[in-house]
Parts: C-alpha cells; sequence; structure tokens
C-alpha cells in the first residue's frame, strides 16, 4: 500500500507537469483550432531561461518562475504574430506545416546559441524529505512546491477565465468568432493573450522540470510536447478541465505502468491509450461537443 501510494505522488508531479504544458495546447485549439506542436519547446525555453536567471542573475526559484513565464508570454505572442497569424485562414495542413517548423527552428535555433550538451540546473530549492509510515512513504518538498505551484496556476487560469472581460471574450470567440467580432471583441487580441497564458504556463513547466530532474538540454520539449499532447486528447481537447485531468490521468498512469510494469512500456502505453480513446470517445473523456470549448 505505501508503494501504490510513493508511485502515486510521483504520478501527481509528474502530471502536474504534464497538465500545465497540456492547458496551452487546448486553449489555442479551442481558440482558433490549430495544434501548435512548438508549444513543448517554448516549455523547453521555459527551463533555459530559469537557468541562466538562476545561474547568471543569482536570483532565487520564484524570481526565475515569474521571468521565465513572462518571457515564454512574449516568445508565445511574437510566435503567433509572426508565424501564425498570417496563416489563420489557410489550410489545416498549412497550419500543420508551420507549427513543425516553429518547433524545429526553436530546438535547433536554441541548439546554436548553447550548443546540444546536457546542462545542470542549479540547485534552488532545499530538497527536503518528510518520512511517514516508518520510511515506507518519502514525501519531497519539491514534490509539494510543483503540485502547490501547478494547482495555484490552474486556479488563477479558470478565474482568469470565468471571472475576467479577456476570459469572456476567450470563451466567446472559441464558441463563434465571427458572432464575437460582430459585437466587438478584437480577434487579434484575443488570441495574442490565449497564446500569452499558454507559453507562460508551458515556461512554469520548464522552471519545474529543470528543479525536479535537474538537467535541460534543447530537445527535451519533444517527447514532454508530444505527452502533453496526448494529454489533452484524452481529457479533450479544448476544454481546459480535460487538460488537467488529462495530464494527471497520464502522469498517474505513466508512474504506475513504470514502478509496476516496467519503464520501457511507458511510453507505448500512454499512446496505446490515445489510440482506445480516438477509437471509443473521440472528443476525449471530458469533451462533449465541437461547440462547448473553454
Amino acid at each position: 500500500m505505501e508503494q501504490f501510494l510513493q508511485q502515486l505522488l510521483n504520478g501527481l508531479s509528474l502530471g502536474s507537469i504534464y497538465a500545465l504544458i497540456a492547458l496551452g495546447y487546448t486553449m489555442v485549439y479551442g481558440i482558433i483550432n490549430l495544434i501548435n506542436f512548438a508549444h513543448g519547446d517554448i516549455y523547453m525555453l521555459g527551463a533555459y531561461i530559469g537557468f541562466a536567471v538562476t545561474t547568471f542573475l543569482h536570483l532565487g526559484f520564484l524570481p526565475s518562475l515569474v521571468i521565465a513565464m513572462l518571457l515564454c508570454a512574449v516568445i508565445g505572442i511574437l510566435i503567433e504574430k509572426i508565424a501564425y497569424k498570417p496563416i489563420r485562414n489557410s489550410t489545416r495542413i498549412a497550419a500543420l506545416i508551420t507549427a513543425i517548423s516553429v518547433s524545429l527552428f526553436l530546438e535547433y535555433g536554441t541548439m546554436y546559441f548553447v550548443k546540444a550538451e546536457t546542462r545542470t540546473f542549479p540547485q534552488v530549492l532545499a530538497n527536503k524529505s518528510i518520512k511517514l509510515f516508518n520510511g515506507s512513504l518519502i514525501l519531497n518538498s519539491t514534490d509539494i512546491y510543483i503540485i502547490l505551484i501547478t494547482v495555484v496556476l490552474m486556479l488563477l487560469l479558470q478565474y482568469i477565465i470565468h471571472k475576467t472581460k479577456v476570459g469572456k471574450a476567450m470563451r466567446a470567440v472559441a464558441m463563434d468568432r465571427d458572432a464575437a467580432q460582430y459585437m466587438g471583441i478584437s480577434i487579434n487580441r484575443t488570441v495574442s493573450f490565449t497564446f500569452a497564458i499558454g507559453s507562460a504556463l508551458a515556461g512554469a513547466a520548464g522552471v519545474l522540470v529543470g528543479v525536479y530532474y535537474n538537467s535541460i538540454n534543447p530537445l527535451m520539449g519533444i517527447l514532454p510536447g508530444l505527452k502533453a499532447f496526448v494529454a489533452a486528447v484524452i481529457g479533450g481537447i479544448g476544454v481546459i478541465p480535460g487538460a488537467m485531468f488529462g495530464g494527471y490521468f497520464l502522469g498517474m498512469t505513466e508512474t504506475m505502468v513504470s514502478a509496476y510494469g516496467g519503464s520501457l512500456y511507458k511510453d507505448g502505453v500512454a499512446f496505446a491509450i490515445l489510440i482506445l480513446i480516438l477509437l471509443i470517445k473521440p472528443n476525449g473523456l471530458l469533451g462533449k461537443n465541437v461547440k462547448e470549448k473553454v
């Protein structure tokens, strides 16, 4: 029982990372029906920004987290303005190719400047452990930080979406873009704000992963980005609670498979679940219909 609880705790930490990244996927899709495959690389940039802030400016964890979120928000807006806005009304395949191109540009552009080697993230959090059940269950302070910060960011996102004017504008654009525009809502401003929020959450996830695993590299966003997309689809792409649920579901599933079935199979199980969900419930576990987004 203690081992199960330990793996459940580990799954919550991993699921928090997936959930933060998945929120960016699902928000952008909910607004403009675009799968932003460069989103995982914004997560990678967040990790490098956190690394630079803590290494060269010698700032602590929270300042690095905030700075990474702010800079990633700016990067997300620039990517939307430069790469996605010109092809917003183009075909789906044009948008897909553009997203993949932006992803490769970010990966290898970063590699050009920081080189390809793995870097060690500074120890910015004191890693204290609390032993429960005579040492059978170990509660690390890093896990607590990751889970608490993720919950706070998700609650803040829910407040923005449901209680602010820009959040109402996002929901209106997601439901009917033309009608929202006729009502005086700026589509361009709303889309930019959506990219900013999603990119900020991805930047936060990058810093949290750097703190958790203590290592970063320019290609670190590829697999977590795909996993977060899987999480968004499992929960229901375009549905914010679905992205949260899918992230935690996938994180805990992977952890349990690694613990009881072997770590070699965790990626295969994740994508097998995706195929199963698409066959049984294509709109995702929490998805209802196309119009009920965000």
